[in-house]
């Protein structure tokens, strides 16, 4: 039987904003670093293709197979602990048929449109122990195998989009109070232990990061040092910025002075070269995409459709926030991108696949209240 769409409910303001925002990324990253700009153009051709593709096809026939996806993802990133390729303190790709690519991405859509199905099929069974302790094994492997890379700001990432699907999944807010009363505490505590006593279980690098933002001026030439550039470049900016692909001499990008700067810290070129307006810009359209998720999850026909949406949702909003808060100095340094901003070919194709999904979602409203 065909799944019939309600073609009026197609949101074309999610798909534009989605795709503006990713050529903006285009343009900041071709000023940031010229010679990434070709992948990132051909991966946001395919992203499109591939969301305009998903956004017609059912997603409940896509779910039908989500435990192949688990099984996938999780071989995925066992072949990145095998073979995968080392780079900045951390092994997180690997390449395939010529294709390098990084697993961690697609874990982040694996398991939100795992956690959507599976979360459906025990509804009425969500609260009971036996099944909070199989989703809690069923995420604790994909996690664990994510931080042993190590990435441990991915690994941050699933577990807040794993916990806002378990949220508007329907968990009981005894156990989210349980929850909190043990996590809030044991948080504060590890804090000001890791802070006067440090943390075996950090890496150096982690560790060092976490003080240069606690302590910036001790660590100005050290792990302190992006982001007290990205401040200037920000502030320099001012209101309109200095232009893309500018010669400006004084200028924060143009003097190498942020390492990178088309990944981790983009919204600071955004800032130095499109000023408060550009990165007003970005903030709303990362704003709307958000609130249109949530729109659509609100109107989904099932429970599925509403968490793939809440996912993509947690995805974009967390991670944009966690990236601009280090970017304006509110957070430590992280190394997490902008979503459909940053550079990276796999981040960006994956962040289309769940958009596509939530088109999809989109196209099968409910049709009462």
């Amino acid at each position: 039987m065909r799944t019939k769409y309600q073609i009026e409910a197609y949101r074309f303001s999610l798909f534009l904003a989605v795709v503006l925002l990713s050529v903006i990324g285009v343009l900041l990253i071709g000023s940031a670093e010229p010679s990434v700009q070709s992948k990132q153009i051909f991966g946001l051709i395919m992203g499109i293709v591939i969301m305009t593709v998903l956004s017609l096809v059912n997603y409940s026939f896509v779910l039908v197979f989500y435990r192949i996806m688990y099984i996938v993802n999780l071989g995925l990133l066992v072949l990145v602990e095998l073979v995968g390729k080392s780079s900045h303190n951390a092994q997180r790709w690997i390449r395939i048929a010529g294709i390098q690519f990084q697993p961690s991405e697609l874990c982040k859509i694996m398991l939100i449109l795992f956690f959507a199905q599976y979360i459906m099929e025990h509804e009425e069974d969500l609260n009971t122990p036996k099944t909070i302790i199989k989703m809690m094994v069923l995420f604790a492997v994909p996690a664990f195998l994510v931080l042993n890379q190590p990435d441990l700001s991915t690994t941050i990432v699933i577990i807040f989009i794993f916990c806002m699907i378990l949220y508007a999944g329907g968990i009981s807010y005894k156990i989210i109070a349980g929850a909190l009363a043990v996590i809030v505490p044991a948080g504060i505590g590890a804090f000001y232990l890791l802070v006067h006593y440090g943390a075996s279980f950090l890496k150096d690098y982690q560790y060092e990061r976490i003080m240069a933002w606690r302590d910036p001026a001790k660590y100005l030439l050290g792990n302190g040092y992006q982001q007290n550039n990205s401040l200037i470049a920000i502030g320099s900016g001012q209101l309109m910025g200095k232009g893309l692909n500018n010669n400006v001499i004084g200028s924060v990008k143009n003097g190498n002075f942020i390492p990178e700067p088309e990944t981790d810290f983009i919204f600071a070129i955004a800032g130095e070269e499109l000023g408060f307006v550009g990165c007003f810009v970005i903030i709303a359209l990362q704003t709307f995409i958000v609130i249109s998720c949530l729109i659509v999850a609100k109107r989904a026909k099932d429970m599925a459709g509403r968490l793939i949406c809440t996912g993509m949702a947690a995805l974009v909003s967390f991670q944009s926030f966690v990236n601009i808060g280090v970017a304006t100095g509110i957070m430590p340094t992280t190394g997490l991108t902008l979503p459909f901003v940053s550079y990276g070919v796999t981040s960006l194709v994956t962040l289309f696949i769940g958009m596509g999904m939530v088109l999809n979602v989109g196209l099968q409203r409910r049709t009462h209240n």
